[in-house]
């Protein structure tokens, strides 16, 4: 089976703020696409959470991807929190309501049309394509402000 990887950051300056992502798809037969964007006003949160979405949506429906990211927050709330919001009428362990509730929504729709694995890296530690993606990202909001 073909395995896509995409590797995904995101970016507010300050927190919150101006936001912006940028991701890295590695395509099964090696091709590498990069793509980023500014967002707007938001936080940290809905940065690394709207680049995972844009990445994921350079893949094919069905296909087998490999979500790479610095992002814990986007990593569990895919794998370990979201049965948990779900059975619990989307509030998290402080019975408040899940925060950017709309954009894991579209997270999981997107996720759940492929075949998502997941792994972390830690941030800024020379992962070359997490380290790209910071890039891309740092690179759309520069673009954005000037």
């Amino acid at each position: 089976m073909s395995l896509w990887t995409v590797y995904s950051d995101g970016g507010s300056h300050p927190n919150p703020g101006p936001c912006a992502f940028g991701t890295v798809v590695i395509c099964p037969e090696g091709a590498i696409r990069e793509h980023s964007g500014f967002i707007g006003h938001g936080s940290n949160q809905i940065a690394e959470l709207t680049a995972a979405i844009r990445g994921l949506e350079l893949t094919p429906a069905g296909a087998s991807v490999l979500l790479v990211s610095d992002s814990q927050y986007t990593l569990k709330g895919l794998t370990q929190w979201r049965a948990g919001w779900e059975r619990n009428g989307w509030r998290n362990s402080k019975k408040e309501p899940v925060a950017n509730l709309a954009i894991w929504k579209a997270l999981y729709a997107i996720a759940d049309a492929r075949h998502v694995t997941t792994r972390w890296v830690k941030g800024h530690s020379g992962n070359h394509h997490n380290e790209r993606c910071d890039a891309l990202a740092t690179a759309a909001l520069r673009e954005r402000r000037t």
